[in-house]
């Protein structure tokens, strides 16, 4: 049998800690509910703010017990059994807590802003400039609190801590070959900062990249999804956009100059075929209002180059534009003018003719 000294003197301390502990869980789920509702009146006609409190919600409760355990771990007597190994396992524990809230908080503000400026309107430049920049900043900084968040967890090790340190002290050309290695992750992450800072992309954005046309459709902390014309997704290292050119089609802004070439014969008249441009601007829906141009823009033997320029407010609109007035006009000049579409010029030579009595008629 166990004696009763025994008994006392292994659980009556824990006895008491553990009923510390319980009214402290208590304490601290009330205080998690009614400031909760509190914080609720006070903001309930803040949507955003909703919206960011939502994704802070359950870290917060668990930091709150937490907290309130590490409280009494670290008022309990030192001679407790057991009580070093509950105290690292509380702030280890606490530590990821925290690191948890301070993620999810990023989160909450990121989906707050992004709410607040939809780009789904017609004038949506600085909405997508916002968004790129929440976007790509709310990924680095989620990054540095996980890193920070784990070296701490680390650092409450002293076995870990030493090997770090020794690792540190005497490996360097191994530190060498490891900063070699991470060269493209600083480098998209440096990457990363320039493009949320001087915005060459934004979310959106109508770009030409390796020959492909697409919009850009997320930007991540190491990469750039490119959503192509034909619903294929292409994937860019972030650090490409940096190094190379490309073109952004809606930098300053989504209005855009479309081009339409036609050939005709020299006899062709002008003035029908840019009446008949004008009617179909007018009549199509796509049309902004600003131009409808024809010009020659060349010439050659057999034929001249007409130029069309169209504009509208986006390049889908534009796309589908350019197409319609290469369509109306083919039928036009088909319904009209039939004759002056490019001809092949050639004379026949009978075979009992010499060459020259040909150059002689």
């Amino acid at each position: 049998m166990v004696s009763s000294e025994l008994i006392d003197w292994n659980l009556y301390p824990w006895l008491e800690t553990g009923f510390s502990a319980a009214v402290a869980l208590l304490v601290m789920e009330l205080v998690y509910r009614f400031g909760w509702v509190f914080i609720k009146r006070v903001t309930g006609q803040h949507t955003l703010v909703g919206v960011a409190l939502r994704q802070v919600r359950r870290p917060f409760e668990f930091f709150l017990l937490l907290f309130g355990l590490q409280i009494v771990w670290v008022n309990a007597p030192a001679d407790l059994h057991y009580i070093a190994l509950v105290r690292h396992i509380s702030s280890v524990l606490l530590i990821a807590t925290i690191t948890w809230l301070g993620i999810q908080a990023i989160r909450g503000v990121s989906e707050a802003l992004i709410a607040q400026n939809p780009i789904d309107v017609a004038d949506n430049l600085e909405a997508r400039r916002i968004i790129t920049q929440t976007r790509v900043i709310s990924r680095l900084l989620i990054s540095l609190v996980a890193l920070i968040g784990f070296s701490t967890v680390l650092m409450s090790f002293p076995s870990v801590r030493q090997v770090g340190m020794s690792l540190l002290a005497s490996a360097g050309v191994l530190g060498l070959v490891a900063g070699i290695a991470a060269r493209p992750v600083l480098g998209n992450l440096i990457a990363g900062l320039q493009i949320a800072l001087s915005q060459p992309i934004r979310i959106d954005d109508v770009v030409i990249v390796e020959n492909e046309w697409g919009w850009i459709e997320e930007i991540t902390g190491t990469y750039v999804v490119v959503r192509l014309w034909d619903e294929r997704r292409l994937v860019v290292p972030l650090q490409w956009f940096v190094e190379h050119p490309f073109q952004n089609w809606t930098r300053s802004s989504a209005q855009i100059t479309g081009t339409v070439f036609l050939w005709v014969d020299y006899r062709m008249p002008l003035q029908p075929l840019r009446d008949e441009l004008q009617r179909i601007c007018d009549e199509a829906g796509d049309w902004d209002g600003r131009v409808a141009l024809l010009q020659v823009t060349d010439s050659n033997e057999r034929a001249m180059q007409l130029r069309m320029l169209v504009t509208a407010a986006d390049s889908p609109r534009c796309w589908d534009l350019r197409c319609l007035v290469r369509e109306k006009l083919v039928a036009f000049i088909q319904a009209n003018y039939a004759e002056y579409l490019p001809t092949v010029r050639a004379d026949i030579i009978a075979p009992n003719q010499g060459f020259s009595e040909v150059l002689t008629k």
